[in-house]
């Protein structure tokens, strides 16, 4: 780049006519370049002679050859210039005393206070310091400049900043002024500690002529010029135009930049970087000439755009103030800003469209032609004029300028031009179109409102063909809809963020300024029904997605819908809804799920409760059918995939949303008289919920929100698909180890077919080592690929029924079924239920669908016999019966509250002045619905504890076996399972616990539920209430159930309660009659050890209960018979004496009964029974007391 600096007019009027150094002698000066020394001129070189002859004259480092014959050169160079005697001589001075003398005056000016008392440098002059000079030998001109220099330094150090201006006779008389120079730079060189160049370079601004000294200074001295720009920069002002010492820094600065251009950028960015002197910058960018005049971006407008627009606030702070400040004085054609302005004004000029610059500023008038006043940008300009339109937009909206007629009309001019249709155009129309937002004053005259009306009429027609030609998806066009219904709905506020982000700046806008421009789209360009006519024609944005940015038909499609646009005017949207959704593609767009609700909502929810029937038309099912035809998953049968899986995500989440909507507006729906149609379970079957849902597991990041949105509905309307279990085992299923076995496995593998499968499986048990292979190598696949094998594996399980088929093969189908039921579990489940069938229903081809299962889950139960002794089997089976139960429970709700509301409408309308009468249904619904549900829970829970219970044959087994291979029973691991079950059951709901309990089940299974189910615990809460039943049966089965519990869970509650029992016992056997006595407490007597054995405590309680039963039994038996055995005073010794009790039965801590025979006790009366067996009790109390101490 070759550059070019020119000298602004605005100079120093005390330095004009002097020469100053050249660009070419500096840079010869700073290379030491003889050869160019030698080509300069006598006056340019006299400026450089202090260097020069210090050069010749001093030792140098530099000893080499080259060096030699270069000091020959400038020595022959300095041989014919007068003036270097004179220098000669100046360097000739002994410094070390001169210097000694400077610090003496220093220190006696210090102690003076700085007053102009003696001096010692210079004695008493006698004449003017300028006759002084001149009579004066070269050391007393050293001591004169030096005294004066020293003056004024320290009178700049003593100033606290204040500018003055030092009238000095011998830096203001030109016929000298070289002679000071030559002095100057000599004893700066000479005595750089006391001097140094930077406090020199200050206080030389405080003289006139002093840029000219500085320049001069700097060019003897020239590795010192980034130091004394750097000084003079730092010691500047914030805001150099408010002040004549700013604005004399700056020409400083500007006159060194002009000698030194290479570094003018580099003094520019200390300029930023200090946030000081703000119009050196600018004067430093209005000099920089590039030599490419076509550049797309001026110096100028890059640099003022990057200070008001870029990331540091101090800087646009600091050049706003530059801005503000500057419009307050009077136009002067010497400030700097003005210049900016000019110059910015004539690079707009130069750009617009010949016809459209109807007036050059101050350069003659052009001929206007009206047949070409709309002839397009150019466009190598576009560029070039987005860059001015922000820049103006930055200047007026962050940095307060208020433009001149002269500007306001040639921005006009320029946004109301006409770009080609190129990317770059479409930028420039949106930029355009948001600064007619942004600064609607623009627009003053009727003439310039009628010109910006017919350029919006130019976007609304242009914008396709734009779009196309450009290649862009995010045109102006949709900028115009979505302002345009912005202005229709009042959020201005809307309006003023979508001018913010486009422009890319913070700028304060009044919601009132925007009033003429609201009145201008409303009633001339865009009526709402030319907004929502238009919107539907807008093509659908390809494969949308949040990569592509802008604002898209998307945005005005979701502000029409919010605002009721397309129900009001009835145009349906729903076709252009359906495209758009299948046109996407992740990362998925921010603005999709907000266009879902706003779309649902209209269509469950009228415009009007005027016009109940103005709404949105839903999704047909076929089109949603379409979507998930070639979809993986439930409802696959193989082939290509076509959508996307965020179209298909979309889908679902649309659907699962309109449903869980229309639930919750069943009411208004309702008073409304209208039912929107819900979609059908068979469409819902058919599609691959959790399939989707995992795939959407792996993309959050893609997804945004969409996958906890999903997840949120799930769980209200598929509870049965979000169970516990099932997360937990995808992780088994997906996780790191199933991943590393699955990429162990050899591309050209064995690809088993599902015939192939099949017949493993009919040839059972003979082919159980093939099928077990086939098995194996399919735990390897994922589950997704193991969807074409769902069918073959479940049509077969029947067969594993059979007794010879081995353990681990129905272990792996186990394991392929959960795999499977993490990819496909409705369809799964009626496929495994209709397989499970017994025999005889499987003769009558009975199958069940998946509406029948969730109207009746007990319906799972009701399998074939064997598999309740598979535990691998019915592992399934309880995984679906528990599934079935949420599904159900989610269905009658679905159910209840689609027809309640509806129904109790019109009994409203039918009972109308019947108070009370429409809430008695509703109640009666609510209740019918829940006693169902409970209904349903308790009998599962009662046929799997039945289940529990083993039959004869493995009661006489069990007897035969030892008691440890009883525990590794298929029996055993049957019972581990449901108790698993069950305790899920009664902790999701201890409602269950509590009526299953109530019901009461065999008594032989209190051990294993109470050692099985953890949970069974809160059975203590309820077991008060149980005893207070009236019934016999279920205070009994209170008593037995405590017993265990007790032992189970020896608490303070427990005590508690145990001790409730024995009071109650007591109390019933006063008031029970003798049938009812024995029947009563016959069954419950054996209880009372495991209460004493739990808690020592109750020992005399129990006891003085077993003597009152005895004493009631005994007195009954007496009224018909002789007592032969004296039991009354055997209860009451033992009570009193149970150690005495131990020694007569010879020291055995293990006490024994008199033998009975069974003749006695089998035909005795039931009150001796009843004596004897609490005799037993009372020894067994004893018995296990002892031994247990």
């Amino acid at each position: 780049i070759v550059i070019v600096f020119t000298l602004n007019i605005y100079t120093m009027a005390d330095s004009a006519g002097l020469q100053f150094v050249s660009s070419y002698a500096f840079e010869a000066m700073q290379k030491v370049d003889v050869a160019s020394l030698a080509a300069l001129s006598d006056p340019e070189l006299r400026l450089l002679l202090p260097c020069l002859v210090r050069m010749a004259l001093c030792a140098p480092a530099d000893q080499s050859q080259s060096w030699a014959q270069d000091k020959k050169l400038i020595l022959r160079l300095l041989s014919g210039v007068e003036a270097v005697n004179s220098i000669v001589a100046l360097l000739s001075v002994d410094f070390h005393a001169l210097e000694q003398d400077a610090r003496k005056e220093q220190q006696l000016r210090h102690k003076a206070g700085g007053s102009n008392g003696e001096s010692i440098l210079v004695s008493q002059l006698q004449h003017g310091l300028t006759l002084e000079f001149e009579h004066s030998d070269p050391l007393r001109r050293l001591r004169l400049t030096l005294s004066e220099l020293l003056s004024i330094m320290n009178k700049v150090a003593d100033s606290n900043g204040e500018f003055f201006l030092k009238s000095s006779e011998l830096f203001e008389s030109h016929v000298y002024l070289d002679e000071v120079a030559d002095v100057l730079c000599i004893l700066q060189a000479e005595l750089p500690s006391l001097l140094p160049i930077v406090d020199v370079a200050e206080a030389l601004l405080h003289v006139r002529n002093g840029d000219w000294f500085l320049c001069l200074l700097v060019a003897n001295v020239p590795d010192s010029f980034n130091e004394v720009c750097r000084g003079l920069i730092k010691n500047g002002e914030r805001q150099d135009e408010e002040s004549v010492g700013g604005r004399r820094r700056t020409e400083a600065l500007r006159q060194l930049c002009q000698m030194n251009p290479s570094q003018a950028l580099n003094i520019r960015a200390m300029v930023v970087e200090e946030c000081h002197l703000p119009g050196l910058g600018v004067a430093l960018t209005l000099d920089y000439r590039p030599d490419t005049p076509d550049e797309a971006v001026s110096p100028l407008v890059s640099y003022v755009s990057g200070l008001l627009l870029g990331t540091n606030s101090k800087v646009r702070t600091w050049f706003s103030m530059f801005i503000r400040n500057g419009q307050q004085r009077k136009r002067e054609s010497s400030s700097v800003l003005w210049q900016m302005r000019r110059q910015l004004l004539l690079e707009l000029v130069a750009i617009l469209p010949r016809s459209r610059s109807t007036h050059m500023p101050n350069d003659g008038d052009m001929v206007e032609e009206a047949s070409a006043g709309y002839s397009g940008l150019r466009e190598e300009h576009v560029v070039k004029a987005s860059a001015l339109l922000r820049l103006y937009c930055a200047l007026m909206g962050i940095a307060g300028l208020r433009p001149t007629d002269e500007e306001a009309e040639q921005l006009l001019q320029l946004m109301t031009s006409r770009p080609p249709a190129t990317p770059a155009g479409v930028r420039f129309v949106s930029l355009s179109f948001c600064k007619l937002l942004a600064f609607p004053t623009l627009v003053s005259t009727p003439e310039q409102e009628q010109l910006m009306v017919m350029w919006l009429s130019w976007m609304i027609k242009e914008e396709e063909y734009f779009e196309s030609a450009a290649g862009v998806s995010a045109s102006f066009g949709e900028m115009l809809l979505l302002v345009a219904m912005y202005f229709h709905s009042n959020q201005l506020s809307s309006i003023i963020e979508l001018v913010c982000s486009t422009l890319g700046m913070k700028i304060a806008i009044k919601p009132s300024s925007l009033s003429k421009m609201k009145t201008i789209f409303t009633q001339e360009i865009f009526t709402e029904q030319v907004v929502t006519a238009h919107a539907v024609r807008v093509a659908v944005t390809n494969n949308l997605s949040a990569n592509i940015t802008g604002f898209l038909p998307i945005h005005c499609i979701y502000q029409l819908l919010r605002s009721r646009a397309f129900t009001k005017h009835k145009v349906s949207i729903k076709d252009w809804i359906y495209r758009q959704l299948c046109e996407t593609t992740t990362p998925i767009h921010t603005q999709l799920i907000p266009l879902i609700d706003a779309y649902i909502n209209s269509i469950l929810t009228p415009a009007s409760k005027a016009n109940p029937e103005a709404t949105n038309q839903p999704i047909t099912e076929q089109e949603i059918l379409n979507v998930f035809q070639c979809s993986q998953g439930e409802g696959s049968r193989g082939g290509r995939q076509r959508y996307s899986i965020t179209t298909q995500l979309l889908i679902l989440y649309y659907i699962l949303s309109y449903e869980e909507n229309l639930l919750a507006s069943t009411k208004q729906l309702a008073l409304m008289q209208r039912k929107p149609k819900s979609y059908s379970a068979a469409l819902m079957d058919q599609i691959p919920i959790k399939y989707l849902v995992t795939q959407a597991q792996g993309l959050q990041q893609e997804l945004g929100g969409l996958h906890s949105a999903l997840l949120r509905l799930l769980a209200t309307n598929y509870p049965h698909l979000c169970l516990v279990e099932d997360w937990v085992c995808e992780e088994e299923v997906t996780g790191t180890l199933p991943l590393l076995r699955r990429m162990m496995l050899p591309s050209n593998t064995c690809r088993y077919t599902q015939s192939q499968l099949h017949q493993a499986f009919q040839k059972l048990p003979s082919s159980s080592p093939r099928l077990m292979r086939i098995l194996e190598h399919l735990t390897l696949l994922s589950p997704g690929d193991l969807i074409p094998y769902a069918e073959g594996l479940t049509a077969s399980m029947a067969l594993l029924l059979e007794p010879a088929v081995p353990r681990r093969i129905l272990q792996t189908l186990n394991k392929l079924w959960m795999g499977l039921n993490t990819v496909m579990p409705r369809r799964l489940w009626v496929m495994t239920v209709n397989a499970l069938q017994p025999s005889a229903k499987l003769l009558r081809q009975q199958r069940y669908t998946q509406n029948d299962l969730m109207v009746d889950p007990l319906i799972v139960l009701r399998c074939d016999q064997r598999v309740y002794r598979c535990p691998p089997l019915m592992d399934i089976v309880l995984h679906m019966l528990n599934g079935y139960l949420l599904a159900s429970k989610a269905y009658l709700h679905c159910h209840l509250k689609e027809t309640a509301d509806f129904e109790r409408q019109s009994q409203t309308v039918s009972n109308l002045g019947v108070p009370g009468q429409p809430d008695t249904p509703e109640v009666t619904r609510e209740e019918l619905k829940n006693a169902l549900l409970s209904a349903q829970d308790s009998a599962a829970v009662q046929i799997l504890l039945e289940v529990c219970l083993p039959t004869s044959e493995e009661q006489q087994q069990g007897a035969s076996t030892e008691s440890l291979l009883s525990l590794l029973s298929d029996l055993r691991e049957v019972q581990c399972l449901i108790c698993c079950l069950l305790h899920q059951m009664f902790i999701a709901d201890p409602n269950i616990a509590k009526l299953v309990h109530f019901q009461g089940y065999p008594q032989a299974l209190l051990p294993l539920t109470v050692a099985g189910i953890p949970s069974i615990h809160i059975c203590l809460d309820f077991i008060p209430e149980l005893l207070a039943q009236p019934q016999l049966e279920k205070q009994i089965f209170a008593i037995q159930l405590l017993s265990y519990l007790c032992t189970q869970y020896a608490l303070p509650k427990s005590l508690s309660v145990a001790r409730l029992a024995i009071s109650v016992m007591g109390t019933l056997l006063t008031v029970l009659t003798r049938a009812k006595r024995f029947s009563f407490f016959m069954p419950i007597l054996p209880c009372l050890v495991a209460f004493c054995q739990a808690f020592p405590p109750l020992y005399d309680d129990v006891a003085g209960l077993l003597i009152q039963v005895g004493q009631v039994c005994a007195s009954d038996v007496a009224t018909k018979a002789r007592d032969i055995d004296p039991l009354i005073a055997r209860l009451q010794y033992l009570k009193e004496k149970p150690q005495g009790a131990v020694a007569s039965g010879g020291g055995s801590s293990k006490l024994t009964l008199p033998q009975r025979t069974a003749e006695e006790l089998g035909g005795a009366d039931p009150d001796v029974q009843l004596c004897y067996c609490v005799e037993a009790t009372f020894m067994d109390i004893i018995s296990s007391t002892l031994h247990g101490l």
